[in-house]
């Protein structure tokens, strides 16, 4: 059998495909290394207190590395497996099912999006790549915001965690799962009235979109799912690391207690743990034991804002919440976040 001749016309567009596999090399490449680097922190920790007296690192060095670290230990987990999870709504979930069964009021859906984290207790982390998914499936971006926001908190372990640190008698659980629902959907709300919601959306995850539609159907689901998770992983994962580092450099540079000191003030208990919560960037499920330790100097409306504004907005979440929303839509969102968490603290505050 002959070969057939290659015709040189056709050389340019063979040409064009490598920048695109350098580019994912590379990005693979950079994910490896970051992966490495983080792994050579944690092996560095680890071995620190048996290493010998002669090289010490600082203090603050120290902190930051530990600080860094936890937050992408704490996080990485739930960031796959809301890989996972968005690759099954997008992969295995046959087309229309999940739009069928939803509502047609735009209002109504949003209502029900906001308590799908009832089934699926993902922190915030976690919940962006489904959100994604979620848009790429077909539902509008305000819809997703909705679902973004609200699930973090209205999630069975939050709900849990929260109860059994709190309990139920000083309103804080009741006020968080409140005030999360309300939030959430008055966010939804706001966007669902964007005349141009894709100009919400980076170009890059509006091409993501793009290229899922053309996808869909020309590969088998399990290679799919592969390439799928890959491009996730090299989307979510930089982010991650760069939202870790902030928080541990954050938290390094801010002393925690001119936070404290400002805790018996109404006013400034509120914007103090706002300004924790954005700090140290802790998972929704297992932030209310961490808060339970300034219970005795703060207000509860400061740890309610802590509860309600940190899951929703944090530098974390800001840097994975970047793959999707541009920046301007990000400063929007955390400014109308803040605004409610704030109000709803002062509430709580006043109201006892």
């Amino acid at each position: 059998m002959t070969l057939p001749a290659v015709d040189k016309r056709e050389q340019p567009a063979h040409e064009h495909k490598n920048p695109a596999r350098g580019f994912a090399s590379k990005s693979v490449v950079r994910l490896v290394v970051g992966l490495a680097i983080v792994a050579l922190f944690a092996v560095v920790r680890v071995l620190a207190p048996r290493a010998s007296e002669s090289f010490v690192l600082p203090d603050a060095a120290r902190d930051f590395a530990t600080l860094s670290i936890s937050v992408v230990i704490e996080s990485l987990p739930f960031v796959f497996l809301g890989i996972v999870l968005s690759i099954a709504v997008q992969v295995w979930l046959p087309d229309g099912v999940l739009l069928r069964r939803l509502p047609r009021s735009p209002l109504l859906r949003r209502l029900v999006l906001s308590l799908l984290g009832m089934l699926l207790p993902v922190c915030e982390c976690g919940n962006v790549p489904l959100a994604r998914g979620l848009v790429v499936k077909g539902l509008t971006v305000a819809e997703s915001m909705t679902f973004l926001f609200a699930a973090p908190i209205l999630n069975p372990v939050t709900i849990v965690t929260t109860a059994q640190a709190f309990g139920w008698d000083n309103g804080i659980l009741v006020s968080r799962v409140l005030g999360g629902f309300f939030i959430a959907n008055l966010v939804g709300w706001i966007y669902s009235r964007h005349p141009r919601p894709q100009e919400l959306l980076t170009t890059r995850f509006q091409e993501t979109c793009t290229v899922a539609d053309h996808q869909r159907g020309s590969a088998g689901k399990v290679r799919r799912s592969v390439q799928m998770f890959s491009q996730e992983t090299r989307a979510m994962m930089p982010a991650l690391f760069i939202g870790a580092g902030m928080a541990g450099l954050i938290q390094v540079a801010v002393s925690r207690e001119v936070l404290v000191t400002l805790g018996s003030n109404p006013v400034w208990s509120v914007l103090a743990l706002m300004l924790l919560a954005f700090v140290v960037a802790i998972c929704s499920n297992v932030d209310a034991f961490f808060i339970l330790s300034f219970g005795a100097t703060f207000m509860p409306g400061g740890i309610v804002a802590f509860l309600v504004f940190g899951p929703m907005i944090d530098v974390k979440m800001l840097a994975l919440m970047r793959t999707t929303f541009t920046a301007k839509t990000l400063l929007q969102l955390s400014l109308l976040v803040a605004l409610c968490a704030a109000v709803l603290g002062l509430a709580v505050n006043y109201g006892h």
